[in-house]
């Protein structure tokens, strides 16, 4: 609930005064770092990335269209797997911008990047250059339906209309299955080895 606020900020408004963007091209969204992003070391807290990603994948969702088709179908996105690798800090009211994009899909999800970059001050003319990742995070997430069930992953091929075949690297494939949890019907004992 702490995001409600950007997370309407950016799907109401912001991203509805952005050009739309088609399936393949990446979205920038632009965010600056708040008092309550920070934690105890007075930086943005680890927890707080996660968060603003999903404000900037619906930014996403809504500039190349998905939000609505996903509203008009009664589908959801739920995010399946997350991981993220920090390079830097971002500290109190830094200027930041998430770049999202789609790497592709498996036969069971799709799998997206965002980085955390900022400009960089190593062109040593104050101003900045190019963006410089100060984060990186990857995403695994499926659709489901609001009435119950898992949107196939042809159905949502078919319903975007993507035509070229969206493979994702063969590592990234691998890490999806290496951490994914039993299905939601099937036992997941908690059991220490």
């Amino acid at each position: 609930m702490h995001m409600i606020f950007r997370t309407l900020l950016h799907v109401l408004f912001l991203a509805r005064r952005k050009p739309d963007l088609t399936h393949d091209e990446v979205a920038r969204t632009n965010f600056i770092t708040l008092p309550t992003d920070l934690d105890i070391n007075r930086h943005m807290n680890n927890g707080v990335y996660f968060s603003i990603m999903d404000v900037a994948r619906f930014d996403m969702l809504v500039r190349n269209g998905v939000w609505q088709m996903m509203r008009e179908k009664a589908w959801y996105p739920v995010v399946a797997s997350e991981t993220i690798t920090f390079r830097k800090s971002l500290s109190l009211w830094q200027r930041f911008t998430i770049e999202s994009r789609l790497v592709g899909h498996d036969d069971k999800a799709v799998y997206m990047e965002q980085r955390f970059v900022r400009p960089s001050t190593s062109s040593g003319n104050g101003r900045g250059g190019e963006p410089e990742v100060y984060a990186t995070g990857f995403i695994r997430a499926r659709f489901l339906r609001k009435a119950g069930g898992t949107v196939p992953m042809n159905e949502i091929v078919e319903a975007l209309g993507v035509t070229d075949a969206h493979g994702i690297p063969e590592w990234l494939e691998r890490w999806g299955t290496d951490v994914a949890l039993p299905p939601t019907r099937a036992e997941a004992p908690s059991v220490w080895h």
